[in-house]
């Protein structure tokens, strides 16, 4: 479904005119009013009235997560406080938090893309969006509420947690649409099936799902315990929260970021060289109407490649190919970079286990190991000590097929990892720093 049928349908050439318009704007305005943004253009020679094609924002410095958080809190702000009518940040949970800020037309720029965002999922008035992501200062549980209001549709602001409540209330109010993390949605269906409740049963058709990476196996595996379309959206709190890009339900491949707001360039993380169109390498994302904290050339550490093939959809923005990892969670083993959901695409491959899974990373006699714990399921797990040595034995002979490297696997119990109401956390660094 169409949301906004003239800006999600305009010709390239208009995006592209549109988007150096934009950009343009956006450098004048935070070189006035950004000190950070107008020394760091400075120092790479470059003023705004330089950039005069969209091949120039190359030109640009990058702006890094540490950028921010060397400006807490509101050293990247381009409007005075008093615009400000929200403010986010993130966990934290690995040093100052970053913060970021909207004025009044942010917040409606925002709902504006989450309708766009549910239209392309398939997602309308008379649908009852089940909100399982987290309110608060995280801006995954606000982002799609106000872009389901916009919609028209009626949300239900359940936030995480309290899972048993969470199934009760998706059956008793007739939920059709789930929006949370992949790995919370099939925690949802192991704990209706703990009470017996077909959660197939439901109403529910759509699930919208992101804020961790997350493959193709574990879409199959969501579809086929919930019965439904399971969507990936992407979006971050530095750039604008979720709302960014998302799948369409025509096709369900690749994210269409919208470039009418933001520009999406492919880096080589180890250079920073651009990359052409169709290559992999990590996201760089520059928004071109954001008034509170504009992001020139973030790098977001998500790893990904542009399709410019045109979509069955109709929808004329780019698409983003679903993250692969990040390079910042890539692991480097032995000289060998891994990234979870590589593991994860091996695990989801074999039958016997369940999708829940933690990689230990560890250090013995100056080698760096890796351990992959994942559950048996109920079928699988027995005292017989053959098939599940069989099975250990499988898991560790593919992934060495696959990566190249030899790996510790410990089979466990089913429902011994530990279940998360947001993200996932799949690694667990053990090295010394």
């Amino acid at each position: 479904m169409l949301w906004n049928e003239e800006f999600e349908t305009l010709p390239r050439e208009a995006i592209e005119s549109l988007q150096l318009k934009r950009l343009q704007h956006t450098l004048e305005r935070v070189y006035a009013t950004v000190p950070f943004y107008r020394n760091a253009f400075q120092k790479a020679g470059v003023t705004p009235d330089k950039i005069k094609s969209l091949a120039d924002l190359q030109r640009l410095p990058f702006t890094l997560k540490q950028d921010m958080r060397d400006n807490y809190p509101y050293g990247l702000f381009a409007v005075p406080l008093e615009r400000i009518v929200r403010i986010h940040a993130s966990s934290g949970t690995t040093g100052k938090p970053t913060v970021v800020g909207y004025t009044r037309r942010d917040i409606e720029i925002w709902s504006e893309l989450m309708a766009r965002s549910f239209g392309a999922a398939g997602v309308g008035r008379g649908d009852v969006i089940h909100n399982a992501y987290g309110y608060g200062l995280f801006t995954g549980g606000l982002g799609a509420h106000y872009g389901a209001e916009k919609l028209g549709a009626a949300v239900i602001p359940m936030s995480g947690g309290n899972s048993k409540k969470q199934i009760m209330i998706m059956q008793d109010f007739g939920s059709t649409v789930l929006t949370c993390t992949p790995s919370y949605s099939l925690y949802l269906a192991e704990i209706a099936a703990e009470q017996n409740i077909d959660i197939k049963s439901f109403p529910l058709r759509v699930g919208i799902m992101g804020a961790e990476p997350w493959s193709e196996s574990i879409r199959k595996e969501i579809e086929e315990k919930l019965n439904i379309k399971a969507i990936d959206i992407y979006g971050l709190s530095e750039i604008l929260g979720p709302g960014v890009a998302i799948e369409c339900i025509e096709a369900q491949h690749g994210l269409h970021i919208w470039e009418d707001h933001f520009i999406a360039e492919i880096i080589n993380p180890d250079t920073g060289e651009v990359l052409p169109p169709g290559e992999q390498g990590e996201l760089v994302i520059t928004t071109i109407t954001k008034e509170g904290i504009p992001m020139i050339r973030y790098r977001t550490r998500d790893i990904t490649r542009l399709i410019v093939e045109p979509c069955c959809c109709g929808r004329t923005h780019r698409r983003l190919e679903r993250m692969s990892g990040r390079s910042d969670d890539m692991l480097i083993i032995r000289g060998v970079n891994v990234f979870p959901s590589q593991i994860e695409s091996v695990l989801m491959g074999i039958e016997g286990v369940e999708p829940h899974y933690q990689l230990i990373v560890s250090r013995e006699e100056n080698l760096d190991t890796l351990e992959v714990q994942v559950e048996v399921n109920e079928g699988t797990f027995s005292d017989a000590i053959k098939p599940l040595q069989d099975l250990s034995s499988r898991i560790r002979k593919e992934i060495k097929e696959l990566l190249g490297i030899t790996c510790k696997v410990r089979l466990v119990e089913p429902k011994t990892l530990a279940r998360s109401e947001g993200k996932a956390k799949r690694v667990i660094d053990q090295r010394p720093k």
